[in-house]
């Protein structure tokens, strides 16, 4: 069992991305030891210190690497904790949005009828909102904060995992160990949850991994916007919503590390999910 168990890590490695893997694994641990990788508070800033450059230039200082900003709070600082707010985000309204909708499209699928046609229309409806401008709605309704910008996303994307669920669901509601299953005489409950749930996870992991990078971005954009975290957080939305206007002025380190940051961590997200998708599919597996 334990050479088994190990073969197939191997094989799992073998086929990984692996520098998509790298760079979220980085940005995980950056997260998790901001605390102790941050050279200087992430909200407050020495004004003395405004507007340094990286430290490779000319005027700049290493003990603020990357530059200061208009206040003279650390960029690498601002940055690092700014990791943290994003995949707190991204991975929390991932998981709400999976639970709801997944609940969700497993009742419509498994019970068909009038059940079906409610649900189902209700997340086409939901389908054809603008997710930014709902997002700027309701962000406005509830206010600028990192656990209502999470409610707020959870409750918007869950209607994509409600649609594949639900295909998911009809599809395996025919097979022989469902039927069987009712005629053992298990109850409707125990069927989805033992028998169909577990056999539709995999398509939910698989869009969960393709779902955090458009979250990131939402995120990104309603922060960016002046209605997701708010100031003075380290967040990179904020960040880039900040040095927007030091572009022009020449002070490009304000937006480059944020958006590069931003870019290589939903890159990275979505490479991987893209693998998850072909690796989870037996036919694109078989042909690897």
């Amino acid at each position: 069992m334990r050479g088994e168990f190990w073969n197939e890590l191997k094989d799992i490695w073998r086929r990984v991305p692996k520098i998509a893997v790298i760079i979220l694994l980085l940005l995980i641990v950056t997260a998790l030891s901001a605390d102790f990788l941050a050279l200087h508070d992430p909200e407050i800033g020495d004004p003395r210190q405004r507007l340094l450059p990286p430290a490779w230039e000319e005027t700049g200082k290493w003990s603020y690497p990357l530059g200061t900003d208009t206040m003279g709070r650390d960029v690498l600082s601002r940055l690092i904790y700014g990791s943290r707010v994003s995949l707190i985000v991204a991975f929390a309204a991932v998981i709400i949005a999976g639970c709801i909708g997944t609940f969700l499209g497993l009742l419509a699928g498994f019970f068909g009828g009038w059940v079906d046609q409610v649900i189902m229309r209700f997340t086409d409806a939901w389908l054809s909102i603008p997710t930014v401008m709902f997002g700027v709605l309701m962000a406005v309704i509830l206010g600028p904060g990192v656990w209502n910008i999470v409610i707020i996303l959870g409750g918007t994307f869950w209607s994509r995992y409600a649609r594949v669920v639900r295909g998911e669901t009809l599809s395996m509601k025919t097979r022989d160990f469902v039927q069987l299953a009712k005629i053992a005489g298990c109850g409707k409950a125990r069927i989805i949850w033992k028998h169909i749930l577990p056999n539709v996870f995999s398509s939910v992991i698989t869009l969960s991994s393709l779902q955090i990078g458009i979250v990131i971005v939402v995120e990104a954009s309603l922060t960016f916007l002046g209605v997701g975290v708010p100031p003075p957080k380290p967040a990179w939305g904020l960040m880039l919503s900040e040095g927007r206007g030091g572009l022009l002025a020449g002070y490009w380190w304000l937006v480059i590390f944020p958006g590069v940051a931003i870019a290589m961590l939903v890159t990275s997200f979505n490479v991987i999910g893209d693998w998850l998708r072909r690796y989870l599919d037996p036919f694109y597996r078989n042909i690897e």
